[in-house]
């Protein structure tokens, strides 16, 4: 998907917009999800890239930021790209950091039922249809209104706070197909020490999920609580 970008003639007043409907979006929500978009608020403020739009902070200096441990940064960002929020642009690798980008599209679509409570000029404003300019950030009509085709699969509940539903909602980001197919299915048995243990349905669902998916679901568990260290499938 072709990513918007706040540049242009219109930059600022989209950028007050976004991170509007952002506020309003966490204000309806619970405290961690507050807690969550807020901090996200004040990172694309202190150091977002806009004319590039990238993201390009260590987990130090977001540690800092927040007044948190990198571990929390971690965390945090994980649940972040599982909302879709931030999308990894470029993995970080040898002393070189993570740089992200905003998904200003998913951000919009997600936060739409709470425009009405910020306005009706601001409610108006966000879903006209702007008339087309190279200098003009078009806004997501057709896109706000469910995506391609409206079809998507809802993401899974991550109200239980485990490691594993934040999991699930990151591999459902990255891939709603396999994730329904495969990954949806996995429910949380127990957690002893370093090692998750996950339910399959059936005998052949863990079998198959064991072979070809283990490494995979072990790295997005990693990506979300690195005190994983192994992942064991059951029936």
């Amino acid at each position: 998907m072709q990513q918007l970008r706040a540049t242009g003639r219109h930059a600022a007043a989209l950028k007050y917009d976004l991170l509007t409907a952002m506020g309003a979006y966490a204000l309806a929500e619970g405290k961690g999800p507050q807690r969550l978009v807020l901090r996200l608020m004040t990172l694309v403020t202190a150091r977002y890239n806009w004319v590039r739009n990238e993201l390009t902070v260590g987990q130090r200096e977001i540690a800092r930021l927040w007044s948190v441990d990198e571990r929390t940064v971690k965390r945090e960002m994980a649940k972040l790209r599982a909302m879709g929020w931030l999308v990894v642009k470029r993995q970080g690798a040898r002393g070189r950091v993570t740089q992200y980008q905003m998904d200003i599209e998913k951000i919009l679509r997600t936060t739409r039922d709470h425009w009405a409570a910020i306005g009706p000029d601001y409610e108006q404003r966000m879903t006209r249809d702007e008339a087309k300019d190279d200098n003009v950030v078009p806004l997501p009509v057709g896109a706000l209104r469910g995506g391609a085709g409206g079809t998507d699969a809802p993401p899974p509940d991550m109200s239980d706070g485990t490691e594993w539903s934040t999991v699930q909602t990151l591999l459902h980001t990255e891939d709603q197909t396999l994730f329904n197919a495969w990954f949806r299915a996995l429910t949380r048995e127990a957690r002893e020490g370093a090692k998750l243990i996950l339910k399959a349905p059936s005998r052949f669902h863990a079998d198959y999920v064991d072979t070809h998916f283990r490494a995979r679901i072990l790295y997005a568990c990693q990506s979300v609580d690195g005190s994983v260290g192994e992942v064991v499938i059951r029936h």
